[in-house]
């Protein structure tokens, strides 16, 4: 029989989460996304709170859970709904850890997992996006060519989070037919970081273009050494987080839309006593209880070890278009009120627009 009843440990974890998200995150994500910047002490508090080093084994410093993509997607759908930049920052060196942590070679296990265990937060990321109109992960122009104890990368990335300060790169690269990691340490030769990007959303989140130009790195650094790495499961995973935090984000334009509605008095009455209102919040919520039920699938089917790239597809397609739906709706709700910042539904609004376009910048 399938059950939709978390576990005492994932009531604990969600709980935990949704508490941060609501008494931290809600405080400053609209001063956040004004100002482009996150306070250190939030960072710092989230890191603490073991979000990413819950899963790490116990040998390496961390946790010592086992990774559980449905308990990553509950936690992240509550970070989201406090404010996808900050949510997309403190979980960045995940996009980093976790390859390293599910196919990494042991000595790369040993020397990297650590770092990230500490009580002082790890910058970290992962570059996967390239700046052309005809962009595909599976089909990559930024390539890798082995050249005798080293290889040799050349290309362009952008929307990495925290390239600047980013101590640990994981790039993703075309060699031959496969795309393959290449861990790339900062101050690599030929590794080059732009100016931060100026984003429609995520304003909060810091990113970057970088360039690789003959950046040379030693063979031992390709991931998962000599026999390499799945690429299609990590991309499905962070496909599968990346639908979590739609929801969340789909979650907080409807919740307060829909209170909104209730409160918003209109010849007399409220207006979500109106057919057209009712039934916008109505599909909405439809929308996004279908997508969380999709994104859970996915997770659970990739937790068993299944090929899940059909769901994991879906689901991320899926939570793109639903998450535009919600937040457009939203701002609609709110008529005139839904375009000033007054509201928060123009910053979800933007926030949602760019799913589209996150593919591979958080992981679960």
């Amino acid at each position: 029989m399938i059950s939709f009843s978390p576990t005492e440990e994932q009531q604990m974890i969600m709980g935990m989460a949704k508490e941060f998200a609501s008494d931290e995150l809600r405080k400053v994500y609209r001063e956040c996304d004004e100002s482009g910047d996150i306070p250190e002490s939030l960072v710092d508090t989230a890191w603490k709170m073991g979000l990413v080093s819950s899963c790490i084994p116990e040998e390496s410093g961390g946790g010592g859970g086992d990774r559980s993509l449905l308990t990553g997607s509950l936690m992240a759908e509550e970070l989201a709904w406090g404010d996808l930049s900050i949510a997309m920052h403190v979980l960045s060196p995940a996009l980093f850890a976790y390859p390293v942590l599910e196919m990494g070679t042991e000595a790369q296990r040993k020397d990297l997992l650590p770092l990230f265990c500490s009580d002082t937060f790890k910058p970290a990321s992962a570059a996967l996006i390239e700046p052309r109109f005809d962009f595909s992960p599976y089909t990559l122009t930024t390539t890798a060519r082995l050249n005798g104890s080293e290889y040799v990368l050349n290309g362009e990335k952008c929307y990495v989070p925290l390239a600047a300060d980013a101590e640990l790169l994981l790039v993703w690269a075309q060699e031959g037919e496969r795309v393959q990691g290449f861990i790339v340490q900062k101050g690599a030769g030929g590794l080059q970081v732009g100016e931060r990007e100026k984003n429609m959303g995520i304003k909060a989140l810091p990113t970057y273009q970088v360039s690789l130009q003959d950046c040379r790195v030693p063979k031992d650094s390709r991931l998962g050494g000599q026999q390499g790495c799945d690429f299609s499961r990590i991309l499905n995973c962070s496909r599968v987080g990346l639908a979590a935090m739609a929801v969340g984000v789909a979650r907080a334009a409807f919740e307060y839309s829909r209170d909104y509605a209730k409160e918003r008095v209109a010849f007399g009455e409220p207006i979500a006593s109106r057919q057209a209102i009712a039934f916008m919040l109505a599909e909405m919520a439809i929308e996004i209880d279908a997508t969380r039920l999709m994104t859970w699938e996915a997770a659970w089917k990739l937790d068993r070890g299944e090929e899940a790239t059909r769901e994991a597809s879906l689901v991320k397609s899926y939570a793109d278009d639903m998450v535009l739906m919600v937040t457009d709706r939203a701002v609609q709700i709110l008529g005139g009120h839904g375009y000033v910042r007054e509201h928060p539904v123009e910053l979800w609004f933007r926030n949602g627009r760019g799913f589209y376009t996150f593919d591979g910048m958080a992981t679960v």
